[in-house]
């Protein structure tokens, strides 16, 4: 029951009880879908993918283990293909419990995977440890390409 009257910092409370509702019912979700446009994309996809890291629990090192995987992933998308996506979800498997990244994007692909996948080779000018560091990082690497029409990388990091 509202009464009349109620004062700015009783409106101000009732806010901060709709937020806390909000952080709650954001516990629960157990995938995060970022675009990814832009530098500040990759932020967020960080953020993001590390929440849900930590609310399946995994301990801080892993956690900036998965961000850094998840920045080198989406720094990708927008150093190569300009637009594309970063889903990061928990899974289980062989009772084994785990969180997934998927980038996904339509840029022009990679032409030689296997070169790709070395230290030090980049097409951009970089150092060439984004993609080989990410599968040094995470617990399984998975790589489609198709050269002219998109990349999909997926990765997997189990809690141990």
């Amino acid at each position: 029951m509202v009464k009349l009257g109620l004062s700015l910092e009783g409106i101000a409370t009732s806010l901060d009880l709709e937020e806390g509702l909000a952080r709650r019912l954001a516990l629960i979700a157990d995938e995060v879908r970022v675009p990814i446009d832009c530098d500040a994309d990759i932020v967020s996809a960080r953020q993001k993918g590390r929440e849900l890291a930590s609310q399946c629990g995994f301990p801080t090192t892993d956690l900036a283990v998965i961000a850094t995987a998840i920045s080198e992933l989406a720094r990708n998308i927008v150093r190569y293909a300009v637009h594309g996506d970063v889903l990061v979800r928990l899974v289980e498997a062989d009772g084994k419990r785990g969180i997934e990244v998927t980038a996904s994007d339509d840029g022009p692909g990679i032409a030689d995977i296997t070169l790709a996948l070395q230290d030090g080779y980049s097409t951009s000018g970089g150092l060439g440890l984004g993609l080989p560091g990410t599968r040094r990082l995470m617990d399984e690497f998975e790589l489609l390409s198709d050269f002219g029409k998109g990349t999909k990388v997926t990765v997997r990091r189990w809690k141990r």
